[in-house]
């Protein structure tokens, strides 16, 4: 089959094939979800040199284990399973590093930047960074579930299944995440 034809195809006959071991199913997986995994872990950490890796390592997690997953309609909430084990592992590998002090007024400095076109594709740009720059200000037990609700779009029982933690707590931690993002951008939203 060419690869154009692994193009045309859905999702979920992708990860079939992938299943039943067709390497050119699993690149094309592989292609369409790993600008969302990279997204993720921009979200959840602030040190860019590990993001590309954490990425890689998910990646190569999903092609390894794709054979075990069960139900193709799971494929989302399994894949973040693999992305917040990952981020996880990683909190706890760095926890004894000094954590890198974000420098705020960098962050959030509004720069024209040259290319960037007027209205509202450079408001988007830079409402972006605003809220990258929040969340990644948030603890790692707020960052996830937020970024895993609001990015994500999973829903509470997935959330409290990928982290382990009770339903009502992920509420709790999703309810107060939303408020220290709500106080830290209140001027500009």
């Amino acid at each position: 089959m060419s690869k154009s034809k692994y193009k045309k195809r859905d999702i979920y006959t992708l990860i079939i094939m992938a299943q039943h071991g067709e390497s050119k199913a699993l690149e094309e997986l592989v292609r369409r979800v790993q600008k969302n995994i990279f997204a993720m872990f921009s979200y959840l950490t602030d040190r860019r040199q590990d993001i590309a890796d954490l990425t890689q390592e998910a990646l190569l997690k999903m092609a390894r284990n794709i054979a075990s997953l069960k139900d193709p309609a799971r494929f989302k909430p399994w894949l973040n399973q693999i992305v917040t084990n990952i981020f996880y592992d990683y909190v706890k590998k760095h926890a004894r590093d000094k954590k890198i002090d974000l420098d705020n007024d960098k962050l959030l400095e509004i720069k024209d930047k040259i290319g960037c076109e007027p209205g509202e594709k450079c408001l988007f740009a830079e409402m972006e960074k605003l809220i990258k720059a929040a969340l990644l200000n948030l603890p790692e037990n707020l960052r996830i579930v937020i970024v895993l609700r609001e990015y994500e779009g999973l829903s509470y029982e997935d959330i409290s299944k990928i982290t382990n933690t009770a339903l009502g707590t992920v509420k709790s931690r999703i309810s107060r995440a939303r408020i220290k993002l709500q106080e830290e951008l209140k001027e500009f939203i």
